[in-house]
Parts: structure tokens; C-alpha cells; sequence
């Protein structure tokens, strides 16, 4: 087959019309055209009167060679590429020994599928519980302010990305195409099959709960084996190489080949791998807020006329604003038609995330709007970003009254430098609930400065951003992890043979799709090193 790619449509095209521009595309009689099948579709918003589709497309033509030859110096036509997943390594005979996997989000999960599909009856070990038990406790905390330090937006089966916007693209490079591996498994487990085509493809909270335990399914009936309240107390280390974990109740597991894959708030076994002597050290991070608009106002500042579309659906955005006093300061995990909410893992802390359905249908669309910091911002041990995080966070939760209700202000107050008394037109989203406060407290000074300057430049970009009713809620700390478990080109860590750091927590991925490829790769090395070659 050939791949067209760039294919620019109307966005109220007709089938006919689509078969008519791959015929003129490609020069061809209408005859010569067999098939054709949409790999990718996106949109192009920059004009609002006159967005369009545009296309990547693979065709089957009746004279493919001679159509390709006369496109040899055309990027945009292609032989289509086989992005068929084919596994590296297949489980010797025998194996006694089996591989660990800490933690069963996007990472993990997708370590223990790919392990079990070789063979290699991997044993998950998930600190927290199964997701529909796991969703009860969460809600737990949202209505009635009752907290589980095991078992929350972050601690759980799928991870901290089953209670988000559960978007399924990115953009690192993906030369093997492990992404396309990634949706397909979905598709498989009850994902809309649209995830496959669409360009920001996304799936949303209610329906990852049950894609998930059909993958937890298909992982146990390959031979692997997932525990669930199961939190790894140690990796037990001799000369330089693992040799087991010991879990919380006192058991100790057997193993040369542990995949920590812990995500981005497993703070206790940052800092037990710290104090066992794995090498650890302290990456950059984000912190801001959840700002909040009418789903409505960012629909019409990015689609016009066709805002509502259903081709289109809730809009998004993505803003960067780089600031006078040397900070840059951006929108992150963009949550159309979606609510801010309750995501701590610790008591007596206050975390603001975003999350959406499938449908993306709630009035309001949130956002974070965060600013940029380094280890130069929290210096001295690399555990250090961790004591910011609780800091700024412990704040937070007193600032919300101390009940885990957020602090909140509207963003006309906020550029003002006064305290909110009653909210406007946007009604927070976040619950159990949001105490009208000053922030300017909630945040160091420079970052406060940054988001002064940011918000009226984004009002620039998109009118209305900085509308005075318009939401902020605090705080946003867990943007990505603050720590680093440093691996070298085997996928292992630097100092510690059979360690295998993987996904967001150690640094590796941000978001689910990242995070499960990470997964992919790092499976893939865990199995080629059991199997004694070296993963190229």
C-alpha cells in the first residue's frame, strides 16, 4: 500500500469528495483506486472561517510500483510502513526465576503485558487496590473528605492517568512504532476504535476502567501474576546487583530483574532506593495552578462559526508565555469539558489535577498554568524537589481551610492583588470544595510574578483568558516527577545491574501514551537481558 500524508480537506466533506482528492493526488484513473483506509485525521484550526481535515491515508492501488516511482522525490507519498509490533525475545524453558514489575500504571502495565506475551509470567506488585475498589476510595475523598494514603487518584490500579483526560498521543519520537502497539491493545480491550485515527486521540476516566481489567485479564491468562496491596518495603541489593524486594507484610520475592515503574508520587520508594544507594538525582519540574473558563468561550476563540462541530468536539489549547524575570510559564494536561480534582497521595495535603470523559461534556475546561523550575530552586540532596512539592502543598491545605478543600480566587482578584469574597460566572469544579483565599501566598514569589505577566498575555491568544471570573485553584506539584533514577543505555540503572527504572517516576515519560511505550521498551530490555543479548 502507499501512504499519502497532508491531505488537506474541508471540514464538511463528502466520502466522494475524499475519494476524489486522493485520485487527483495521485494522478490516477478512478478505476485504479482499490481501497483506502484513514491512518491519521487531524484538523487545521489557524483560520476559524475555514478549518479543514487533514488527512494521512494509506491506499491499495491497482499499479502501486509505477504510481510510487513517479513520487520518488515527494515526501508526502510514501510505501506504507509496517508497523506490526514483533516481539524481541521469547522466554527460555525453564525460567524459575520470573521478572518484577512495581506498579501496574500506563508503565507498568504495559511491562507486564509485553513481559507475559513473551512468556516471561511476570509478577506485578501494585501498592494500592483494584480500579473499580480504587475508584470508591477516591470518591471517598471528592464527597465525603475520607483520604486513603494506599489508595487514590495516584496510588492504584492504572495509575494516576486512569483519573485524567486519558489522552493517548505525544510527541517523542517513535521510530518503532510502539505508540501504534499501544492503541491497538486498547482497541483490543474496548477502546473506541477512533483512538487508532484520530490526531489527539483520548479515551477519559470511566471508560480506562474497564479497558483496565481487561488487560489485567489477558496479562493473567499468559501467566502473570498481579498482587494488588502490595507495597514493596525494600530491593534487596548485593554487590551492585538486585537480588529480590521484600514487600510491606514481610514477604521477600526472589529476583534478578525488578522494573520500578512506580510513577511520580511514590515518594517513600524514592527515597528507599535513595538510601539503598541507586543512583537518584533531581530533575526539573512545574507548579502552578488549575485555572478554569467556560468550555464555551474557549470553543468560539478556537473554531468560530464551527464551534459545536462534531467533528471537532470540545476544544483545547496549549499556551507558553516566556517571562520578563527569566521564567517561562505554560499550559499543561489541557482537560476540555472536564473538572479539576482532589489528587493527593499524602494526608494533610492539597493536589489539584485534571480530569475528563470520554465525552468531554462539562461546562467548564480546565487547565494547569505552571512555571518552570530547577534543582538551581530547591538545592541540596535530590530528594529535595520532593520537600518543595510537600511544602507547597501542605500550605495549600491549610490555606483550603484544612478539610481538603482547595484554596481558590478568582483571576481578576488574583491580578489585583486582592482576596476573593464570592465567586462569578465560573463555578469551581473541584470538590469536596474550594476556599475563596489569596494565593499569592500558595506559590514562591516568582512564580506569582510569572503567572501576573503570563495571564494577560494569554488573554492576547485567546480572548477571554484572563477573564476576572474565570478560576484558579491551588496547587498544581505533580506536573511530572522531581527526581531522576538514572539508567544507562541497557535501560538499567547506572549502579544497580537488574534495577530497571521506567516511566514518569524515574523520570523516562510524561502521560499515559509516553509512559506506556516506556514500558514497551524497557520490557523489551528486561527480557533480552534474561535471555543474555543486549537491547540495541
Amino acid at each position: 500500500m502507499l501512504r499519502i500524508t497532508e491531505l488537506k480537506l474541508p471540514l464538511d466533506h463528502s466520502e466522494s469528495q475524499l475519494q476524489s482528492a486522493i485520485i487527483e493526488r495521485l494522478g490516477i484513473a478512478a478505476e485504479a483506486l482499490k481501497s483506502y483506509t484513514i491512518f491519521r485525521r487531524g484538523y487545521d484550526a489557524r483560520k476559524r472561517d475555514s478549518i479543514a481535515l487533514i488527512y494521512t491515508l494509506d491506499v491499495e492501488l491497482a499499479n502501486e510500483s509505477a504510481v510510487l516511482s513517479r513520487f520518488q522525490a515527494d515526501p508526502h507519498v510514501a510505501q506504507t510502513p509496517d508497523t506490526r509490533y514483533q516481539h524481541v525475545a521469547e522466554a527460555p524453558k525453564g525460567l524459575t526465576m520470573r521478572p518484577v514489575v512495581i506498579g501496574f500504571g500506563p508503565c507498568g502495565l504495559f511491562a507486564g503485558l509485553l513481559l507475559a506475551e513473551m512468556g516471561f509470567r511476570p509478577i506485578i506488585l501494585e501498592r494500592g487496590k483494584p480500579v473499580r475498589e480504587r475508584t470508591k476510595d477516591t470518591f471517598g475523598l471528592w464527597r465525603r473528605r475520607e483520604f486513603n494514603p494506599e489508595s487514590n487518584v495516584q496510588f492504584g490500579e492504572g495509575g494516576a492517568g486512569t483519573f485524567s483526560d486519558g489522552k493517548l498521543h505525544t510527541q517523542i519520537k517513535d521510530p518503532h512504532h510502539y505508540g501504534r502497539k499501544v492503541l491497538t491493545e486498547f482497541v483490543k480491550a474496548g477502546a473506541p476504535p477512533e483512538i487508532l485515527y484520530v490526531s489527539k486521540p483520548h479515551i477519559g476516566t470511566f471508560r480506562l476502567v474497564s479497558m483496565i481489567e481487561e488487560m489485567r485479564g489477558t496479562i493473567e491468562a499468559l501467566g502473570g501474576e498481579i498482587r494488588f496491596e502490595s507495597r514493596v518495603e525494600d530491593v534487596l541489593i548485593e554487590d551492585g546487583a538486585v537480588r529480590g524486594v521484600t514487600l510491606a507484610n514481610g514477604e521477600t520475592i526472589d529476583t534478578q530483574h525488578v522494573v520500578i515503574a512506580v510513577g511520580h508520587s511514590a515518594r517513600d520508594t524514592f527515597k528507599m532506593l535513595y538510601e539503598r544507594g541507586v543512583y537518584v538525582e533531581a530533575k526539573p519540574f512545574s507548579i502552578g495552578f488549575r485555572i478554569e473558563h467556560p468550555q464555551s468561550l474557549i470553543d468560539r476563540c478556537r473554531f468560530g462559526k464551527y464551534a459545536g462541530h462534531p467533528l471537532l468536539g470540545a476544544a483545547d489549547y496549549k499556551l507558553v508565555h516566556h517571562c520578563k524575570n527569566g521564567r517561562s510559564v505554560y499550559s499543561f494536561c489541557m482537560c476540555p469539558g472536564g473538572t479539576v480534582v482532589a489528587a493527593t497521595s499524602e494526608p494533610g495535603h492539597v493536589v489539584t489535577n485534571g480530569m475528563s470523559q470520554y465525552s468531554r461534556n462539562e461546562r467548564n475546561a480546565n487547565s494547569g498554568i505552571v512555571v518552570g523550575i530547577t534543582p538551581d530552586d530547591y538545592p541540596g540532596h535530590p530528594l529535595a524537589g520532593i520537600d518543595l512539592q510537600r511544602q507547597l502543598e501542605k500550605k495549600a491545605f491549610e490555606l483550603g481551610g484544612g478539610t481538603y478543600d482547595a484554596p481558590g480566587q478568582r483571576v481578576g482578584d488574583f491580578l489585583a492583588g486582592r482576596a476573593s469574597t464570592q465567586w462569578g460566572s465560573v463555578t469551581p469544579s473541584y470538590t469536596p470544595g474550594v476556599h475563596l483565599c489569596d494565593l499569592s501566598t500558595a506559590l514562591p514569589a516568582y512564580a506569582i510574578e510569572a503567572f501576573r505577566e503570563a495571564l494577560p498575555a494569554f488573554d492576547k491568544k485567546i480572548p477571554g483568558f484572563a477573564m476576572a471570573d474565570a478560576v484558579l485553584t491551588g496547587v498544581e506539584t505533580r506536573t511530572s516527577s522531581p527526581v531522576r533514577i538514572k539508567r544507562n543505555e541497557h535501560y538499567q540503572s547506572i549502579n544497580t545491574r537488574g534495577l530497571f527504572p521506567a516511566g514518569e517516576g524515574a523520570g523516562y515519560a510524561g502521560g499515559i501514551m509516553s509512559a506506556a511505550i516506556d514500558g514497551i521498551e524497557v520490557a523489551e530490555a528486561v527480557a533480552l537481558s534474561i535471555v543474555g543479548i543486549s537491547k540495541k
